[in-house]
């Protein structure tokens, strides 16, 4: 079959989606409605794009990486969305994780003939996402597909690869995404709720069963994961530094691997290097399974050998697996807004902002920040090495160290969240120079 044959084929398919979701949905016209991004600035350079909120931030998946949302009922009529800006938008948006291992989730939902991109787009999209873009991308998980996404598949697949075939997950029902992300965290347009339930409903025989939550249990004596850094303190004789904080960032910088270097055409010699100088250090993912191995001895109180498990990125993880399980925020929720703030003060004032915010930090919060900033600025200063420059550490631990109340922080707040961390990590010698404390330990 041609690819024009193909494509007359998707769009019949697209009709009859559309005609069931009229059916069961009783829809009259076809308007998205606005969705309300306090944080959104009008001087946004994609804000034609980024105010429809078809691209969101949606927490973390499994193992940590960042996700990515795509939702297709945002989508305005294709005469008021310029499609070249989407796809330009999309990269502006993916830029900033790219550097990383990141998952992307796309709401198919929605997708009707008033709004689809061309096919042509579609094309050309899929040719400048490079291999800048597809090396990173660990899971594209595809909810609620129709006939016209296999169709779609078949138009498309001489050009995927294989190892990209493999990241491609379709996902029938939204329930399916707690298997491979905190679902709490996603940004989920109601419609597409609706969408999910009506699916449900057309379900023949019994539905599965619904899964029972058990009861939260109490933390153990010794949990070090999900509790407060106060529980943490009391169950630890006082110390101001949380074992598995002194533990990673310890270990990062005392451990040495050997690389070999060619000294001429017939030798080679070894030379040593601390992990601090590991290339994409804080980038990597790893194995869900181990992450969460590690995190049960923790919290059972029982000794953590990272030399066991012959990988250096697994006490990064562990390390930014800790801080983003804090109950609370270790900026705490109250600076949410004031660091939200910090594009708006002139440049020159910025790092005497960063100094007011973080002095009006719990003593507690304070000291470990500063143990922890520390850590991240000498982290920078091997950047020659790993590549992981005050910037590109920002961007990793930026929405690790600060998060809103309530719901997730949304893509526009991600540039002033990440310049803050830059901030403190590039002149952390003069934000954090005029507080001290008792017991303060430094890494």
């Amino acid at each position: 079959m041609s690819e024009i044959d193909y494509e007359k084929l998707a769009e019949i398919e697209l009709q009859k989606d559309e005609a069931e979701d009229t059916q069961s949905e009783q829809e009259e016209t076809f308007m998205p409605p606005p969705l309300e991004d306090p944080e959104l600035n009008i001087n946004h350079p994609y804000y034609d794009v980024a105010r429809h909120g078809i691209i969101q931030l949606g927490g973390d998946d499994n193992s940590g990486r960042k996700v990515i949302t795509f939702s297709c009922c945002r989508m305005p009529p294709s005469h008021q969305l310029n499609h070249t800006r989407l796809l330009e938008y999309l990269k502006y948006t993916l830029d900033q994780y790219v550097e990383n291992d990141y998952t992307v989730v796309y709401f198919h939902y929605g997708l009707k003939s008033v709004n689809k991109p061309s096919l042509k787009w579609l094309q050309t999209a899929y040719k400048e996402f490079d291999r800048k873009y597809k090396k990173n991308l660990k899971a594209l998980y595809v909810v609620h597909p129709t006939n016209f996404i296999k169709i779609l598949w078949n138009i498309f697949k001489p050009l995927i690869s294989h190892k990209f075939g493999k990241k491609i997950t379709y996902l029938n029902y939204l329930s399916d995404l707690r298997e491979h992300l905190k679902y709490d965290q996603l940004n989920i347009p109601p419609e597409v709720i609706r969408h999910d339930e009506n699916l449900r409903g057309k379900q023949k025989g019994k539905l599965p069963p619904v899964v029972k939550v058990p009861p939260p249990r109490p933390p153990l004596p010794t949990q070090q994961f999900g509790v407060s850094l106060q529980y943490i303190k009391d169950k630890n004789k006082g110390e101001l530094i949380p074992p598995v904080m002194k533990e990673t960032v310890s270990y990062l910088k005392r451990k040495e691997k050997n690389k070999r270097v060619t000294a001429s055409a017939d030798e080679t010699c070894i030379n040593c290097f601390s992990g601090l100088q590991v290339e994409g250090l804080f980038r990597r993912s790893a194995s869900i399974q181990t992450i969460k191995d590690v995190q049960k001895l923790y919290n059972q109180g029982k000794s953590v050998n990272f030399d066991d498990y012959h990988d250096i990125h697994i006490p990064a993880i562990i390390l930014k697996t800790f801080l983003r399980e804090l109950p609370q925020p270790l900026l705490t929720f109250e600076c949410y807004d004031h660091i939200i703030g910090i594009t708006s003060v002139e440049s020159s004032l910025r790092v005497t902002r960063c100094k007011q915010i973080i002095q009006g930090l719990p003593e507690h919060n304070y000291i470990v920040l500063k143990y922890l900033i520390c850590f991240l600025h000498l982290v920078s200063q091997e950047s020659i090495y790993n590549r992981m420059t005050a910037s590109s550490l920002a961007c990793v631990f930026g929405l690790n160290l600060v998060w809103p109340s309530k719901g997730t922080a949304s893509l526009s707040a991600l540039v002033p969240l990440n310049l803050f961390t830059e901030l403190l990590i590039d002149f952390y010698t003069n934000i954090f120079n005029s507080r001290t404390a008792p017991g303060e330990i430094l890494p």
